[in-house]
């Protein structure tokens, strides 16, 4: 199964380069049919993790996949899962 990984805490203080960076890894994964995208917006506050499900959850990007999963051994790691 392939797999494409994302982490965020290199950009966690710039929204625009968040979003520009999920965006470019949603895509490739489309485009490659990649199963499963891991995102890792890390433990801290929160507050970057809700960033990235808000932006999941916007209607033209949810189109796009078909389940979100929130691992439940580690906070600070969401799996978006692709069916194709």
């Amino acid at each position: 199964m392939a797999k494409l990984a994302l982490d965020l805490h290199d950009i966690y203080n710039r929204g625009a380069a968040i979003e520009s960076e999920l965006n470019r890894v949603i895509s490739q994964a489309v485009a490659n049919k990649i199963s499963v995208v891991e995102i890792i917006p890390g433990k801290g506050s929160g507050q970057l993790k809700k960033h990235v499900l808000r932006f999941l959850a916007q209607p033209e990007i949810k189109k796009l996949y078909h389940r979100l999963e929130k691992d439940d051994k580690n906070f600070g790691r969401i799996f978006v899962h692709f069916r194709f």
